[in-house]
């Protein structure tokens, strides 16, 4: 390894450990997302629109939840990654919970918001864009 390997990654600071499973749980939601939606799926706050619409035709399907919990699992995954990168926002975990934390002290819980989604009752779109609107 030479210096300049040494420096980049020292230059990025640590994520917390609660951030590795939700962190894998996402990326393996991006992999898994059908070929025409993939590329969409670039983190970005308009992107959840697309994740939205995902859990919406999932739940159209009629599929029972156990079908698809890991599927929710990683797209609120998503989601909760979406909010740490446009806030700065941390994972917290705790007895199996995961939950983002932004800088202004609030808890969110995506993970939770793809579950209400699935069932008719929420936005990962719409939680985003309450979770960054205290962004500084």
């Amino acid at each position: 390894m030479n210096q300049t390997d040494q420096t980049d990654r020292t230059d990025q600071p640590p994520r917390p450990s609660a951030a590795a499973k939700p962190v894998r749980w996402a990326a393996e939601a991006v992999a898994a997302a059908p070929d025409a939606i993939r590329p969409h799926l670039d983190h970005s706050a308009p992107s959840l629109w697309r994740v939205d619409r995902m859990i919406e035709e999932l739940r159209r399907e009629g599929p029972p939840y156990n079908a698809v919990a890991n599927v929710l699992r990683g797209l609120g995954s998503y989601a909760g990654e979406v909010i740490v990168r446009q806030t700065g926002a941390e994972w917290w975990g705790s007895a199996g919970d995961h939950w983002v934390r932004t800088p202004d002290g609030r808890l969110w819980e995506p993970l939770d918001e793809a579950r209400r989604c699935f069932g008719g009752h929420g936005s990962l779109r719409l939680l985003c864009r309450d979770a960054t609107r205290g962004k500084r």
